[in-house]
């Protein structure tokens, strides 16, 4: 099989993220009153959504909405079974399987047993990691996809299912897991912010493909407007990261070893839910360029979102939001090592399930 030839942002995605991360660091630190003015940039006074956030969550989610079909979709359901493990171990075993490992490592062992965490730090690191956990990923799907030769309808298809699911589950999911933990959430602010970080990107980039489609043509859509997105895309999510670290500059420099603990049941999740996803695949005989952006899909977070939403709901400098935040220092590494399994074990994986011809 041929090398993949990423282009030049894939190729050096981890030296990306990590220079981002830096920055970031650099800036909450060295420029702290820009930060704060930053931070508190606001759709209106306590909303807790932050401007540019949001704004630069429509710019990445926004083209990819652009580029699905959904009127395509019901060709998935032709070969469902692919789809139905996808949507089981999102909905059904991911956000659960995150909140017993909170509870075990942050809560109980790092907190009552050791006396590493305060209960009321550990019930807002849990909650962190509930929202990092609740929210499949998106745009970074279609990267791991490519890396793994995948199937690019059906990753195209899966996605943006999760999406609409995403806009009804999310929420009460949230509600219903970190209201255990015995942290409230305000209700009207999750809605709120499922509304500004879902719901009207994923409309606008529906609503514009239909006009466009219908105004200009497929061929001047697919080869002339879709490509003037890519640097737009690139830039939100690097500048994203800026500012999602730092925001939290302060709580990542002092509470350094909470960041390494708190990488601990999320590092066992990706891989968990990657596995589960991967065996469940062969055992239903799924080929494996479904297979493998389905595991991925069921391994990885919208961490945008997750942070966005944390941030909302807790606050910029919030334990809350440090969690979601460690969330975005595991995943670009870890989701690549998932990718260089996926690839390494096909042979394997097509032993039961023949390749799709």
């Amino acid at each position: 099989m041929a090398t993949k030839h990423l282009d030049f942002f894939e190729r050096y995605l981890s030296v990306w993220v990590l220079a981002c991360m830096g920055l970031g660091l650099a800036l909450g630190t060295l420029a702290p009153d820009l930060t704060a003015t930053l931070a508190a940039l606001e759709f209106g006074e306590g909303s807790q959504v932050n401007v540019i956030i949001a704004v630069l969550i429509w710019l990445m989610i926004y083209p990819m909405m652009l580029k699905i079909d959904f009127g395509g979709i019901r060709g998935v359901f032709v070969r469902p079974k692919g789809l139905i493990v996808t949507l089981v171990v999102n909905w059904l075993v991911k956000p659960f399987s995150m909140a017993l490992l909170g509870w075990f490592f942050i809560t109980t062992l790092f907190g009552d047993a050791l006396g590493w965490i305060d209960p009321e730090t550990a019930r807002n690191y849990v909650a962190g990691l509930i929202i990092l956990a609740a929210a499949p990923c998106t745009a970074m799907v279609f990267v791991w996809s490519y890396l793994t030769d995948g199937d690019g309808p059906y990753t195209l298809a899966q996605v943006a299912i999760n999406d609409l699911i995403m806009v009804f589950a999310f929420a009460p999911i949230v509600m219903l897991l970190v209201g255990v933990t015995g942290v409230h959430i305000p209700s009207t602010v999750l809605v709120v912010s499922v509304v500004v970080f879902i719901v009207i990107p994923l409309t606008a980039g529906y609503l514009s493909r239909v006009a466009l489609l219908r105004s200009k043509g497929a061929e001047w859509f697919e080869s002339r407007f879709l490509p003037r997105f890519r640097p737009v895309t690139i830039v939100a999510l690097l500048t994203t990261l800026v500012l999602i670290f730092a925001f939290q500059a302060e709580n990542i420099l002092s509470n350094w070893t909470a960041v390494i603990l708190l990488a601990i049941p999320i590092l066992i999740q990706v891989y968990f839910n990657s596995g589960l996803t991967y065996g469940l695949m062969r055992a239903f005989r799924v080929p494996h360029n479904v297979a493998t952006p389905g595991s991925l899909i069921g391994a990885s977070n919208f961490f945008e979102l997750a942070v966005a939403v944390a941030i909302t709901l807790f606050g910029p400098t919030s334990p809350a939001a440090l969690a979601t935040v460690v969330g975005v220092l595991v995943e670009v590494p870890v989701m690549l090592s998932v990718c260089r399994v996926c690839v390494s074990t096909r042979g394997w994986y097509q032993e039961r399930v023949p390749a799709a011809s």
